[in-house]
């Protein structure tokens, strides 16, 4: 899987600073332990490159990157020391031309209509917005998705855990980053827990999981129809009718034929279908392709194969 994707689907990019290389191997456990297994080692300081090659050669499910590349040399010795995907602060077409001919991810810097129609010029299409608090945030990128549709962002600068979700589950957010995941004095002090707990709580603000509704089996439309009518007659639950179920408020999915789960199906929403995919899966637990809706080419069902005590999980894209 290239490093954009993986990007995209872990959802969230540590902006990584380590002043001393011995820490760069329990930052990437600990951001793993956290369920983030991307990292982007800035070239703020003289560890970068050793700390870029350690986690390459030591950390094999990590997908090490470098940031704050500046020249092509940065990042020609970057790549060379096991980096992944190259960030920038800016539009180095020096640097973009040759990551392009040698299969690198580059994601550079742009914040105006002319980066970005340059970017598109050489088929880059997922940028780092940087500063995105001082270039004017959701705003400005919501105004630029508008006639640059094929662009998605990675904002960083200003997001934190107190706004993470405000940026989750928009079409032209591709991912965000920054360095409160694991900051500098934490990683000086050794404190590698706190970082793991940080990322955890990032991925599931990311994921955004939440109860959608809940399904219940019915044999046919008439007793469908029958269950509707005791919920609008008891909660004056308004029936809104549908091809396959009906629904009592928003709530209640009541099937017209017995359907998965074998007490019906619990739908539950998140901000990224794929990435709860991803995540699921490495959690032990597996989707049912088969069950898949789509609209245009994006997924917006699909349900699990496994049962939670007799009910089938449906997720559904917010």
């Amino acid at each position: 899987m290239d490093a954009l994707k993986r990007i995209g689907l872990c959802g969230v990019v540590p902006v990584v600073v380590i002043e001393d290389a011995k820490d760069a191997v329990p930052t990437a456990q600990a951001l793993l332990a956290g369920g983030v297994d991307i990292m982007e080692i800035t070239f703020r300081t003289a560890a970068a490159l050793d700390a870029i090659r350690a986690v390459a050669r030591e950390c094999p499910d990590m997908c090490v990157g470098a940031g704050t590349v500046l020249t092509l040399e940065q990042g020609k010795a970057a790549v060379e020391g096991g980096a992944k995907f190259i960030v920038s602060p800016g539009f180095n077409t020096e640097l973009v031309s040759w990551c392009k001919e040698t299969g690198v991810n580059v994601t550079p810097g742009c914040v105006t209509p002319t980066e970005i129609t340059e970017a598109l010029s050489m088929g880059i299409d997922v940028l780092k917005f940087f500063p995105a608090n001082i270039y004017g945030g959701l705003d400005a990128m919501k105004a630029l998705a508008a006639p640059f549709g094929k662009v998605k962002f990675i904002p960083t600068g200003g997001v934190s855990d107190k706004n993470l979700s405000d940026y989750m589950g928009i079409p032209y957010i591709h991912a965000v980053g920054g360095s409160w995941l694991c900051a500098k004095a934490d990683i000086a002090a050794g404190n590698f827990g706190k970082i793991t707990e940080l990322c955890k709580k990032a991925r599931q603000i990311s994921l955004g999981y939440e109860i959608a509704h809940v399904g219940i089996n019915c044999d046919n439309a008439e007793a469908s129809a029958a269950v509707c009518g005791q919920f609008d007659k008891a909660f004056s639950f308004a029936t809104k009718p549908g091809n396959s179920s009906n629904f009592s408020s928003s709530a209640i999915e009541v099937m017209k034929e017995q359907y998965l789960g074998a007490n019906g199906h619990l739908a539950v929403r998140t901000n990224n279908i794929q990435s709860a995919i991803e995540d699921l899966r490495k959690k032990g637990f597996e989707v049912n392709m088969d069950s898949a809706k789509y609209k245009g080419e994006n997924m917006i069902a699909v349900y699990l194969k496994q049962e939670f005590g007799g009910f089938a999980i449906h997720l559904l894209q917010k």
